[in-house]
């Protein structure tokens, strides 16, 4: 698509993630309007809509969809509804940008795949790491060979608190959490596949919800077709802070990536050294969450390929579904097993 006017961008989905979005949309990004906003919860849009100043707001996504006005869609819903609005926006003509999981089972990650293809349509997926200074800086100096060949990975999530572990989806560390780290190993480890996985997980954080299927603390390890080994561990309650980091080990030094300090300032007093850390995902990847919808606009505007594409989405679920596997039986899996 190639356009001189401001594009219109859709979106649904108006909780936590999805008004973060809706607010660069409609503020932050030159160029792009805030078109329409859409959410099942009564009043919701309505609500986020009169905030940001944007008047049409619809309870049914798919009089958002139908709106001939729009050029584009933000999925923000909760992740079992992905496939289907990105099939749905597909087949409406809307370039579609959809929060990550992208699909919880390889066969809506294919469908969803499928009907972007078909309709010629962008589809970007929410991996923002990939657009954090530090974790974009570390893949450009691997592809260029800057530490050699990558031999040891690591990845890791830890959320600032668990609040309630009852509204937690089982296998949700693996699918949601911890589809992130997988991403970024991939990224971090460029031209590479992975071909095993072997993965432990537990409820350590609340061991009262592991009978209604709550794991809340994993390592998942990851063997790649180029010799590197790789690790990925989440937990679901750092009492410190929100605490995302990277590292990759390569034949010719090393890279590290993530800080959870909120600033530079340390501060050296009778009890002790102390810094500020940063406890929330929109304060530590703001500006990641701000560079990837840019991003999108971007490939709406000139039909390039995303920066983090479908594809991506349904190799990082084929990993979590090997996770998920390997924890059920005791063993690794194989990738090529995962169907």
């Amino acid at each position: 698509m190639t356009t001189s006017h401001p594009l219109a961008i859709g979106l649904i989905g108006t909780g936590r993630m999805g008004s973060f979005h809706a607010e660069t949309l409609a503020r932050r990004l030159p160029g792009v309007r805030l078109g329409a906003l859409a959410d099942p919860a009564p009043g919701a849009p309505q609500r986020l809509g009169d905030r940001l100043g944007c008047p049409t707001t619809h309870t049914d996504a798919a009089d958002l969809l139908a709106d001939p006005q729009l050029d584009a869609v933000v999925i923000a819903t909760p992740a079992r509804t992905h496939a289907d609005l990105v099939e749905a926006a597909a087949q409406a003509g809307k370039a579609v940008y959809c929060e990550k999981p992208m699909a919880i089972d390889l066969a809506d990650a294919d469908r969803a795949i499928t009907a972007a293809e078909k309709a010629g349509v962008p589809l970007q997926v929410g991996f923002n790491r990939r657009y954090d200074t530090a974790f974009r800086a570390a893949h450009d100096k691997i592809a260029a060979g800057c530490i050699g060949t990558p031999q040891l990975l690591r990845s890791l999530t830890r959320d600032p608190g668990l609040a309630d572990p009852s509204r937690i989806p089982p296998w949700t560390i693996f699918l949601e959490t911890l589809i992130h780290d997988f991403d970024a190993l991939r990224h971090l480890n460029p031209g590479a596949e992975p071909v095993e996985v072997f993965a432990m997980a537990d409820a350590l954080v609340r061991p009262d919800f592991k009978d209604q299927g709550l794991l809340d603390t994993a390592v998942v390890t990851i063997r790649f077709d180029n010799g590197a080994l790789a690790t990925a561990e989440a937990n679901f309650q750092a009492v410190y802070g929100y605490d995302v980091r990277g590292e990759v080990f390569g034949s010719g030094g090393m890279l590290t990536m993530g800080d959870i300090r909120r600033t530079h300032l340390t501060a050296y007093g009778p009890d002790g050294i102390t810094a500020e850390a940063t406890t929330y995902d929109q304060d530590l990847f703001q500006d990641a969450y701000i560079a990837e919808l840019a991003d999108f606009a971007d490939t709406v505007r000139t039909g390039r390929t995303p920066y983090a594409t479908g594809q991506d989405a349904r190799a990082a679920l084929t990993i979590a579904l090997a996770a998920i596997r390997s924890v059920t039986t005791g063993a690794p899996v194989r990738i090529d097993e995962v169907r």
